[in-house]
Parts: C-alpha cells; sequence; structure tokens
C-alpha cells in the first residue's frame, strides 16, 4: 500500500490550496500499535519505491524535497488508522492545516 499525507505540494500550483499543513507527519497505526511513521517523504530509505509507487497509481508527483509524508508498506489484512498531525515539536501554528490522505494499493 502507498499511504501519502499531503499538504505542501497542495499550496502550489495547480492545487493552490491555502491554509495547507507545512510538514504533516503521517503515523500508521494497527490498533493501538504505531505500525511505521514518516515525516518528509524524501528522507525515507525507500524514497525511490514510494516515488515509482506513485508513478504506478497514477498519483500525482511530489516535490523532490516536498515535506509532505509517505509510506509504503506492505499490510496483513486487518483494520489501520493513518493519523496525521504537525511536526511533534513545531509550535501550535505548525500544527494545522488542511491536509490530503492519499491510499492506494500497489501491485506487486
Amino acid at each position: 500500500m502507498l499511504i501519502r499525507a499531503v499538504g505542501p505540494t497542495l499550496g502550489n500550483a495547480p492545487f493552490n490550496v491555502p491554509g495547507v499543513l507545512a510538514n504533516p507527519q503521517l503515523n500508521l497505526f494497527r490498533g493501538s500499535t504505531l505500525v511505521r511513521t514518516n515525516d518528509d517523504w524524501f528522507r525515507d530509505p525507500e524514497a525511490n519505491l514510494i516515488r515509482e509507487a506513485a508513478a504506478a497509481v497514477r498519483a500525482f508527483a511530489l516535490g523532490a524535497q516536498s515535506l509532505d509524508a509517505a509510506l509504503l508498506v506492505y499490510l496483513e489484512p486487518g483494520a489501520y488508522t493513518a493519523v496525521v498531525s504537525g511536526p511533534p515539536n513545531a509550535g501550535p501554528n505548525a500544527q494545522t492545516g488542511n491536509a490530503l490522505v492519499e491510499i492506494y494499493e500497489v501491485a506487486p
């Protein structure tokens, strides 16, 4: 699965969404257990695979160093929760804003 929390990219053309979450952090839970987390997708060790998966599912591209968040994960059947927030040590103004959560099934 490709899971993305898009904020900064939404503020740019062609979307031009006002008041975006400037630096979303994505946490994926199964029940109360944290499965994976990401902040700044391009820093992920699998960034190239994330980029390839996004292209394969025809998701719009994220900037090469955008502060959007993304995970590429294999998930066992079950219920999961994706939580999007601002960075944990940011001030209150950086904790809010518009973000888009996307979930794509990626073919093996």
